[in-house]
């Protein structure tokens, strides 16, 4: 589905890609087509639409598109007979969706400006619809603007890539995922960690509300503290907690992921009190723990989560594979 217009908090989001459209315009060097590439959550929609808004613009201010102008308003209420959309039907985006679009395109309008259609999911162009659409850009005319979208650059023709300015997309910055979490009633401590998991807003939205998410994470710093106090504690821990957890290999990545996080808070609060952390409600806790260890023994200590991490991939026994970690968590034991 196509979202609601709106241009707000797009600087803020992908400056570098805002600027670059911004001289585009303001130099009136505006190619032909272009690829917005980024994953889930980096905010295309938002991007283009600013693109979009900023090329009908009547009286933009500041590189900024106005919102009250004419061409403002038709295109915020979906009502500028320039500007067309295409969306994949069903699975596909096909043939005659993109036949009926050139043949709209072709069409005189009342508008005296150039005239922009949007591909959302482009990657999902079939074959045929791809060809026709690679034989429309094959045939550029001056006063048409094809912006497409994609979050699988690689599932274009290469041929349509070629022909098309490539604009990539940053993840999106922590600090406004954490808080668009934050805003749906995520815990800051919850909202910390599942951002360093994904960048996807709807994935980690999903991460922070599954229940065994927060049993993989509540598991994992519950181990951290019982390791700091012995490796008899720590393999007690191990077998009372983590038997059913490292039965699913996702869930075992994710118990990985998380200790290796945990290590790195450590790191990251002995070389600063105030380093932004994975889990901030732990944060006393590692202040001991960075206290009693040295750079070197924590830069041990990560390198064998890591080392443990790729033995998840060789099918052992992953109690005795954890089980193991801790040893050498506890001793400094060479790999095995």
């Amino acid at each position: 589905m196509m979202e609601n217009w709106s241009i707000e908090g797009v600087e803020r989001l992908q400056p570098t890609v805002v600027k670059q459209l911004q001289m585009i315009v303001s130099k009136n060097r505006i190619g032909h087509a272009y690829i917005l590439e980024g994953a889930k959550g980096t905010g295309k929609e938002k991007v283009m639409q600013f693109f979009v808004q900023l090329l009908f613009c009547e009286d933009p201010v500041n590189n900024v598109p106005c919102e009250t102008c004419r061409s403002c308003k038709r295109l915020k209420s979906f009502n500028h007979l320039n500007y067309m959309q295409l969306e994949p039907d069903g699975q596909f985006i096909k043939k005659g969706q993109v036949d009926e679009l050139v043949h709209a395109l072709s069409k005189t309008t009342i508008e005296k400006q150039r005239k922009i259609y949007v591909i959302h999911h482009a990657d999902q162009l079939n074959a045929s619809a791809a060809n026709t659409l690679l034989k429309f850009l094959e045939e550029p005319q001056s006063e048409i603007t094809a912006i497409l979208l994609t979050d699988r650059m690689h599932a274009l023709l290469p041929t349509i890539r070629s022909r098309c300015q490539h604009l990539s997309l940053s993840p999106m910055p922590t600090a406004i995922l954490k808080q668009k979490l934050i805003e749906e009633g995520i815990t800051d401590s919850m909202a910390s960690t599942v951002c360093k998991m994904t960048n996807q807003v709807e994935e980690a939205i999903s991460l922070a509300k599954d229940e065994q998410f927060g049993l993989v994470r509540k598991s994992v710093l519950k181990l951290v503290e019982a390791n700091g106090r012995s490796v008899q504690d720590a393999l007690m821990c191990i077998h009372e907690d983590f038997g059913s957890l490292l039965k699913e290999k996702e869930q075992a990545e994710q118990a990985l992921d998380l200790l290796l996080f945990a290590y790195r808070d450590i790191v990251a609060i002995k070389a600063s009190p105030i380093a932004d952390c994975t889990f901030p409600d732990m944060i006393s806790y590692w202040k001991q723990i960075a206290l009693q260890t040295t750079y070197e023994q924590l830069s041990k200590q990560l390198e064998m989560i890591l080392h443990a991490k790729q033995n998840l991939h060789k099918n052992m026994n992953r109690t005795l594979m954890m089980e193991q970690l801790m040893l050498n968590l506890q001793e400094g034991f060479t790999f095995v």
